[in-house]
């Protein structure tokens, strides 16, 4: 039996450690049958590493997603090792960090906008990069933390998630036409490199062990990666613009 991304070409971007939610997209995409390509900034050197450890060999490319330069060249890179593109996924967000760790009130307006246009902008500008590639349709996954409420610790990132959001429907709506699909998934807390770099971050993930209704585990990135893989796949054919929670399910729990 062949797997659900069979002859699929798919590029993923936010490989950074094994313990990275894109990390194990990327494993179950060549799992699934898929042939993927990583993006990777700042160190392709540390993606490429992270690489070696996938079930096969995976190119890797330098992309940073606020540098036009990169972007108009990307479609020509991928083009030219994929042939097309069936699928992308974006798992990238940053924000300074005096725009985290409860420092809401006194951030610069300045580390908003990196924090908006690395975590939301990025979604639509990589998107509108990889589109040449995607001539009969596909679809377009990304990562978000559920923006409907104010977490602890989380400050600048919650607005940057809640754009993030935003952006998606605005690209469901548009490229509908051209039958390419976008979705999220809203991922419970996992232990990854980007969240180590969020002050207080503990506190944040304890919410999760006295409210969700399925046991959660910060050390397990699979589950939100197989809620990629099955967008990515042809199972969902008439879904986008969609939020899908892989979360234990504690987005339905009040307090």
């Amino acid at each position: 039996m062949s797997g659900i991304l069979e002859g699929k070409r798919i590029l993923v971007t936010g490989v950074l450690m094994e313990s990275s939610i894109a990390f194990h997209v990327a494993k179950l995409a060549q799992e699934q049958g898929a042939e993927i390509i990583l993006t990777a900034f700042p160190r392709p050197t540390l993606t490429e590493r992270i690489a070696k450890k996938l079930p096969k060999p995976a190119k890797v490319i330098e992309l940073d997603v606020t540098n036009e330069e990169h972007l108009a060249g990307l479609a020509d890179v991928v083009g030219e090792e994929l042939g097309g593109l069936d699928g992308l996924v974006h798992s990238i967000g940053f924000a300074p960090q005096d725009a985290l760790g409860g420092n809401f009130l006194n951030t610069p307006f300045e580390s908003v906008a990196t924090a908006m246009h690395v975590s939301a902008f990025s979604l639509k500008s990589l998107t509108m990069a990889c589109l040449p590639l995607m001539q009969n349709g596909g679809s377009v996954v990304g990562l978000t933390f559920d923006a409907q409420y104010a977490w602890p610790q989380y400050d600048w990132m919650g607005p940057a998630k809640a754009a993030l959001e935003a952006t998606n429907r605005y690209m469901a709506r548009d490229l509908g036409k051209q039958n390419i699909r976008c979705n999220l998934i809203s991922a419970g807390p996992i232990g990854s490199m980007a969240a180590k770099s969020i002050p207080g971050f503990s506190e944040l993930a304890s919410v999760w062990d006295s409210r969700s209704p399925l046991e959660w585990d910060l050390k397990d990135p699979e589950p939100a990666g197989r809620g990629v893989v099955a967008l990515l796949s042809d199972w969902f054919p008439k879904t986008t613009g969609e939020i899908i929670h892989v979360d234990g399910g504690l987005h339905a729990i009040g307090a």
